[in-house]
């Protein structure tokens, strides 16, 4: 009995640890070419040159498999598009905003009589559940964004410039 309670509570420390380590920093002066979210592994790469400079777990919608369609499908999108801009004042912490749909998934949208979206980000966690943590990256919840830890967020917000280009995998 007490070897099961013992048990439980070392696995409950160990989850706890990983979910409120801190994310790895990143080296000063750090230049970020481009960004390659792999859905399937619910991995993000920052990437210079042929070198990943960072890597992070991340949640994703809740219907990830195959590349979105339309608002309210819960997927995340799958393709080459680029950063177009960031949001400070967004509802989660920090955004960059993905250029999703690009002008043929919204034609092909359309010609199903459906809307593409479009308000697809990397982003932190709603503002006031940061300490949510990496626990997070357990479920897939967003509405097609990316999601990653409130200070994970900070340093990509930090690093990835307007016009970087960002490439889904499925």
């Amino acid at each position: 009995m007490n070897y099961v309670i013992v048990a439980t509570l070392s696995a409950l420390l160990a989850c706890a640890a990983w979910a409120y380590w801190p994310a790895p920093t990143l080296a000063p002066g750090v230049v970020v070419d481009r960004i390659v979210v792999y859905k399937a592994d619910r991995r993000l790469e920052l990437i210079h040159g042929d070198e990943v400079v960072a890597a992070y777990r991340v949640a994703l919608g809740p219907q990830p498999v195959g590349p979105k369609r339309e608002v309210g499908d819960g997927k995340t999108p799958e393709g080459k598009y680029t950063i177009d801009y960031h949001n400070p004042e967004s509802r989660f912490h920090l955004a960059l905003h993905i250029s999703y749909p690009s002008s043929r998934e919204a034609e092909a949208a359309r010609a199903d009589g459906s809307e593409p979206g479009g308000m697809i980000m990397i982003h932190g966690l709603k503002n006031g559940l940061g300490k949510v943590g990496r626990i997070h990256t357990f479920l897939d919840w967003t509405d097609g964004c990316i999601a990653v830890m409130n200070s994970e967020i900070e340093q990509i917000y930090n690093v990835v410039k307007d016009g970087t280009p960002i490439r889904i995998e499925p």
